[in-house]
């Protein structure tokens, strides 16, 4: 009895810390499914249609408008309690505004007459999916859910806690919402598909293209160097950095890197290309030559990619001292004009890049795109984020058209959505929206950055350009023409035209093969293992072929029944 208090206590004192970072403590000892618009609702919808006025017929048929089209406006404030994602710095918002209160609220309360009630808002990692656990023990989660991961959509489908949003889709959608989810094939639907049901809306994961080395374009220059053309070109300019010592004080480091070597695909600092240059994919399951499933990290040609690594670090064109190096402190050293050459993606020009520039005006870094499309990988859906709706919940449909009117509305019909449209300039992060998922085309990027370069060139009208594509287009055109020369400006600039318009030439990624049930998940032992052995053979602390002892005992002590279990989905 008395483990059974603890356990009580230890969660109410969990919930408490949730609702008050929400500033919503007052909602603790009530239920979260219980929303203040579904109340409203469903007094109106018990008066009988004979002793109904005209203005409440009226509401009747707005109110079956809105439940059942994209854009429909509810006669009166639907109102949803909603557990969402905040971002670090109060996701960059304009002083005042708050996560109920901003341009994308404001904007759906005007067009929808929706208003989200946080019960939770709580940054993306453990405490956050701690309060979801949590939430989802009790069975009383919120109207509207942001969750993570595909495991979890099935879990609370399996317990009946979630609705069947299949009809929300086809009738509170927009026929450009259904294209933009079908761009990603039938996997990323297929993932919140249980028994013919559609269970959630899944985040769109848009493809971001290979990462790009970035180089100190102006000591480059300044050593009278040609540009690269391949990798061996670039790392030899480089080691000409470090040699010449461009930062002085001998404290010049060539190639930075993370100790992670694979960023993944929203990080910095990877070596990424250099693995995908020997045709490796590390951290990822794919199919070899044959067409059978196999892990990336115990490849061949990842241990070709490791020993290149290794002459890279043992020449000193690797950063010497990347063991070391934190991601704060990997950061520091770009913003004192300390690194000559980086990997990231397109966006590396927001962040850090454009720490260097603050600091070191003379900085200017330059994109190359130095390797080819990557393999294509096996896709789990257990790192994206979902957004379910409480079974019971009155309105479901509020998901569908919150979608529409954020992703298609604002983007393509209403020129004049400039507060939202601004908030992409202003860098504030998409964790100020109500439900954090972004729903868009899987080749956006390249489709924004070929609009806005036909605008650039007299082929198409600036007026052609939806909201988001004319405030890039503004910003990086007077960048180009002197008349704006803020670090904002350049960072638009150097990513959304310089850089992507590399990937749109031969650079962009391929579409994941949808995994099957077995999630994949490589065990922590293994996980240890990999990067140990890794990290000790571009270090020097094990001979390359110490890499063939490292693949036996991966397989030895899991790796073997693991692969076993992964298999594709058959494409339909």
């Amino acid at each position: 009895m008395r483990k059974k208090r603890c356990k009580k206590r230890l969660r109410k004192s969990l919930l408490t810390k949730c609702f008050i970072s929400a500033g919503l403590a007052a909602l603790l000892l009530g239920s979260c499914g219980k929303s203040e618009g579904q109340e409203r609702t469903a007094s109106k919808a018990d008066v009988p249609a004979a002793s109904r006025t005209e203005q409440e017929k009226k509401d009747s048929v707005q109110m079956v408008e809105a439940i059942h089209t994209p854009y429909g406006k509810y006669p009166e404030t639907v109102t949803y309690t909603l557990g969402k994602i905040s971002g670090a710095n109060h996701a960059n918002l304009p002083v005042g505004a708050t996560y109920e209160d901003n341009a994308y609220t404001q904007y759906l309360k005007e067009m929808l007459n929706i208003q989200n009630k946080d019960v939770f808002e709580l940054e993306d990692g453990s405490t956050y999916e701690q309060a979801v656990e949590m939430a989802i023990e009790d069975n009383d989660i919120p109207d509207v859910l942001v969750i993570k991961g595909r495991d979890t959509l099935k879990r609370l489908a399996d317990r009946g806690m979630i609705e069947d949003l299949s009809q929300v889709y086809e009738e509170c959608t927009t026929d450009r919402i259904k294209e933009m989810y079908e761009s990603y094939g039938d996997g990323l639907l297929g993932s919140a598909t249980f028994d013919g049901k559609l269970y959630a809306f899944p985040d769109t994961v848009i493809d971001h293209g290979t990462m790009l080395l970035w180089m100190r374009a102006d000591w480059i220059e300044e050593l009278g160097l040609p540009e690269p053309e391949t990798m061996e070109d670039a790392m030899e300019i480089a080691r000409r950095f470090v040699e010449e010592d461009m930062a002085g004080d001998n404290s010049t480091v060539g190639l930075a890197c993370s100790t992670e070597l694979i960023s993944g695909s929203s990080s910095t600092y990877g070596a990424d290309p250099i693995f995908t240059e020997f045709g490796a994919v590390p951290g990822k399951w794919t199919l070899d030559d044959t067409g059978n499933v196999v892990y990336g990290s115990v490849m061949e040609e990842t241990k070709a990619a490791l020993g290149y690594m290794h002459e890279l670090y043992t020449e000193k064109i690797l950063d010497p001292r990347f063991l070391l190096r934190s991601t704060e402190n990997l950061d520091q050293m770009v913003a004192e004009g300390k690194c000559g050459a980086l990997f990231g993606y397109w966006w590396a020009p927001n962040n850090p890049l454009s720490t260097t520039s603050k600091g070191n005006r003379a900085a200017v870094w330059k994109p190359y795109l130095l390797s080819g499309q990557k393999k294509a990988v096996l896709e789990s859906y257990n790192d994206w984020q979902y957004v379910v709706v409480r079974k019971g919940y009155e309105h479901p449909e509020v998901v569908g058209k919150y979608v529409s009117v954020l992703f298609d509305y604002t983007r393509y019909e209403d020129l004049n959505a400039h507060d939202i449209n601004d908030y992409f300039s202003m860098n504030v992060d998409p964790t100020a929206r109500p439900m954090n998922i972004n729903v868009d085309y899987w080749d956006s990027l390249y489709r924004t950055t070929a609009n806005i370069k036909q605008v650039m060139d007299g082929e198409m009208r600036v007026q052609e350009l939806n909201g988001m594509e004319r405030a890039y287009y503004e910003t990086s055109k007077s960048y180009m023409n002197g008349t704006l020369t803020t670090v904002n400006a350049w960072a638009a600039y150097a990513s959304r035209i310089q850089a992507v318009s590399l990937l749109s030439e031969s650079g962009r990624g391929t579409l994941p093969l949808p995994m099957g049930d077995a999630d994949g998940e490589i065990p922590h032992h293994l996980k240890r293992l990999e990067t140990e052995t890794f990290l000790q053979i571009i270090c020097g602390e094990k001979p390359l072929n110490y890499f063939d002892e490292f693949v036996q005992k991966w397989y030895e002590e899991g790796g073997a029944e693991l692969t076993a279990t992964v298999h594709t989905v058959p494409c339909t």
